[in-house]
């Protein structure tokens, strides 16, 4: 027989432990109110969870669309019998535990065995749900629970826990300590995704996803004090306020997201990098630990490996701590922008001055007939793939900057496409307005081509052919 104490020294036991239990759980609340991303508070979680619940293993799982995902395990070496079983999803309609956890946001236990040991008989219904019994003899474990996880009125996930045979069964009062696990991750997620959304309001451009001026200048202050080279890459669109005012605001939103994915691209394989959109059409990237030739030579091939549509580019300068030594975030921008500036205008003069290897109107017409019909023959079947792949050739053949290919609709000219070669300044150049049934070609044409009546009627007849051709 065993000897038992004093009322009152059980009572002081009984009153020590409950205190424990509050200090474990005071201390979890004060983990997970410094924890600073969602990843940091599972874990977190989950090794309370282990800890307080005396379990072999807790798991913090997600919860999406019915179906249930594993994040964290602690202690994180798991035993090969079930480490495939914790991390392999399965969904509400093959558990049905998991099924009411979600529909009704109830704790649930199961037991393989019984109090003294034994296994527990088919249909007891004292054992919990046969599938989560089922489940606990395959991987040889005695007893599960699981709680679920709210946020904001929903169910985000559960806190999930196993007991091995040697360990006992869980029991409604571990149920009650998983659920206030599972209120106080709830809370963390929940502060953890306001602060997020803040920081995406904050230092996040709207339109375009990439981090804003803000972000933009936090990071090449960072990157001033680790030490390494610097390099900032200033970066503008040409052509933007044509497309917007041809096209349309929308249209020059789309090309902004556009030029946005060019610089993630560019970030992407300069790893450390900050793109950012500036304002506007102003763009940078900042880079740390990797040498000015370095990143030219990704820019380059990024950036002509993904040319803008609508006949647009970009433009960019780069500063470097290798060229200027030690200076400040805003020198280096400057800097960066005065190079941005310097590349714009050497481009726009080039392509000013750029004219056509002759202007003799014969032999004009026939380098444009040797163009359109090459390019006509490439092209994709049906009208529209042939008519822009003419404008294309013809325009660059006539050193123009852009052309389009309209229809005729009720009097008005709808536009069907736009493009042209990269322009930095808006250049004069002329325009050759062709017609053929509902089909208008407009070309551009540097300001010194020939365009008199041999070549007009050349194109004319190459317009024809690429829509008759294509009847």
């Amino acid at each position: 027989m065993t000897r038992r104490g004093p009322a009152g020294a059980r009572a002081g036991r009984r009153a020590a432990a409950a205190l424990d239990g509050v200090r474990g759980f005071a201390l979890l609340a004060h983990r997970l109110d410094r924890c600073a991303g969602l990843d940091e508070a599972v874990e977190t979680a989950a090794a309370a969870a282990a800890e307080l619940l005396g379990a072999r293993r807790a798991a913090v799982c997600r919860i999406r669309q019915d179906t249930c995902l594993v994040l964290t395990v602690q202690p994180s070496q798991v035993d090969p019998r079930y480490a495939e079983y914790l991390a392999t999803p399965f969904r509400a309609e093959d558990r049905p535990a998991l099924r009411t956890l979600i529909r009704d946001r109830a704790s649930w236990l199961a037991h393989a065995v019984d109090v003294t040991g034994k296994p527990v008989e088919p249909g007891d219904t004292d054992a919990g749900d046969e599938v989560e019994v089922a489940t606990l003899r395959e991987v040889g474990l005695a007893s599960a629970l699981a709680s679920p996880v709210v946020v904001n009125g929903s169910v985000w996930g559960q806190v999930y826990a196993l007991r091995g045979p040697d360990s006992g069964l869980f029991s409604v009062d571990d149920v009650a300590r998983a659920e206030v696990v599972g209120a106080l991750l709830a809370g963390a997620i929940a502060r953890v995704d306001l602060e997020e959304q803040v920081r995406h309001l904050v230092a996040d451009d709207p339109l375009t996803g990439l981090p804003n001026r803000r972000a933009a200048d936090n990071a090449a202050e960072a990157a001033l004090e680790d030490g390494r080279e610097v390099c900032i890459v200033m970066a503008d669109v040409d052509g933007l306020k044509r497309v917007n005012d041809r096209m349309g605001h929308e249209t020059g939103d789309d090309l902004l997201r556009t030029v946005a994915d060019v610089l993630r691209r560019v970030a992407d394989e300069l790893p450390g990098s900050t793109a950012a959109r500036i304002g506007g059409d102003e763009f940078c990237l900042v880079t740390v630990g990797h040498h000015r030739a370095t990143v030219a030579e990704v820019l380059s091939r990024v950036v002509g490996g993904y040319p803008l549509p609508h006949g647009a580019a970009i433009s960019y300068g780069l500063a470097s701590t290798a060229v200027t030594g030690e200076v400040t975030a805003r020198h280096l921008f400057r800097r960066a922008d005065i190079a941005q500036y310097r590349a714009k205008r050497a481009r726009a003069r080039a392509q000013e001055s750029a004219v056509p290897a002759t202007a003799d109107p014969a032999v004009t017409a026939e380098r444009v007939v040797v163009a359109g019909a090459a390019a006509i023959t490439a092209a994709q079947s049906g009208a529209v793939p042939r008519l822009c792949a003419l404008a294309a050739a013809v325009t660059e053949t006539l050193s123009g900057s852009d052309w389009a290919v309209l229809m005729e609709r009720d009097g008005d000219d709808a536009a069907i496409a736009r493009g042209g070669s990269p322009a930095d300044l808006e250049r004069a150049q002329a325009t050759v307005r062709l017609t053929h049934r509902t089909w208008v070609v407009e070309i551009g044409a540097s300001v010194n081509a020939a365009t008199g009546a041999q070549v007009t009627t050349a194109l004319q007849a190459l317009v024809a052919i690429a829509v008759d051709g294509a009847s």
